[in-house]
């Protein structure tokens, strides 16, 4: 933190945050003599409060550890490049203690496509090591603790391409970034081909959709309170601002519902029943469910009562975690030598 003159634009430091631990600064009380509270954290550490007064410290709050069961988890972060040279980046998580000579892992990559219309705003990237693992149940990570492997927050960028809008090309960038991911697993030596499951809620659900339908990258899936017929939404979706009627072939072809019938990986696919989000009724999760049926593909359909869009009742959260462990026990085994 500095201060700088507006007259003479010299700068002074006032405090400077450590490089072994994520700080920042929350509340700046007084300049001088310097008071602060700051926010404090790092990987073993959960986040705290600290009054900084002049050159001591005070600890004001400090939150509770409740991540026995990730002890020792490894996490990192693991760039690449789509074939087109665009940068990627995911955070890889490994249960502890696992090492490559156990073998590969069974792994659900997690994500959610974004637009852009710069490829350099599309590559940059949000991570520090100092970091307190952050563990929601409506994340992919609670999975780690049962031997899975999680590669969470992939880039799935999609970019306008010279006077084009970003969804023009939406098919072909979603599957050049999932083929990207799923190659750098492989050279990794952490996943093997027939063990990777791709996940993700709302907009990340219809990608889910997309990817199994278009592409043989994933041997399972978990879609969670998404769209999947654009026919359904047609004033527009997410950054997408032209009328179905405007743009009738893009909605066509982003829509997975179209091509249910080559929907074969195992999906597992979750809804608020009472979802009031305007693109993501029930209805969009329920009407893929019969088609997938239909046409004898594998799917099955969870409908969480009196939940919204995202899940907030401990009831629904936890049996969300259990559908999501029990689908992909049964779709990715784990090797018996990992999950001891």
């Amino acid at each position: 933190m500095k201060r700088t003159s507006l007259a003479t634009g010299e700068s002074s430091l006032l405090w400077q945050s450590a490089t072994n631990q994520l700080e920042s600064v929350r509340y700046v009380l007084n300049l001088e003599p310097l008071q602060m509270i700051i926010n404090r954290e790092n990987p073993m550490e959960p986040p705290s409060l600290v009054l900084i007064n002049a050159t001591k410290e005070s600890l004001l709050y400090q939150q509770t550890d409740g991540l026995s069961a990730y002890r020792g988890m490894q996490k990192q972060l693991v760039t690449y490049k789509r074939a087109d040279g665009v940068p990627l980046s995911g955070t890889l998580y490994l249960p502890a203690n696992y090492t490559k000579t156990q073998g590969t892992l069974p792994v659900l990559m997690w994500a959610y496509p974004r637009e852009f219309n710069d490829t350099e705003v599309a590559g940059q990237i949000s991570f520090s090591t100092n970091q307190y693992p952050t563990i929601s149940p409506r994340g992919p990570i609670p999975l780690v603790a049962e031997g899975f492997a999680v590669f969470d927050k992939v880039s799935m960028p999609i970019i306008a391409q010279g006077d084009k809008e970003p969804n023009d090309s939406f098919r072909e960038q979603l599957v050049a970034n999932a083929q990207a991911a799923v190659d750098t697993l492989i050279d990794l030596g952490i996943a093997d081909r027939k063990q990777i499951a791709v996940g993700g809620h709302s907009y990340g659900a219809f990608m889910v959709a997309n990817l199994l339908a278009h592409t043989d990258l994933f041997y399972a899936g978990i879609a969670r309170s998404g769209a999947y017929n654009r026919s359904l939404t047609p004033f527009g979706f997410q950054n997408e601002q032209r009328y179905y009627w405007q743009a009738n072939d893009i909605y066509q072809q982003m829509s997975p519902f179209n091509y249910a019938d080559n929907i074969k990986s195992p999906l597992l696919l979750v809804h608020g029943e009472m979802d009031q989000n305007s693109g993501t009724f029930p209805l969009q999760s329920e009407r893929l469910f019969d088609a997938i049926q239909w046409l004898d593909g594998k799917a099955r359909l969870v409908i969480l009562p009196f939940e919204g869009h995202s899940y907030t009742a401990k009831e629904s959260l936890e049996h969300l975690l259990w559908e999501q462990s029990q689908f992909l026990k049964s779709n990715l085994p784990i090797h018996e030598s990992v999950s001891q």
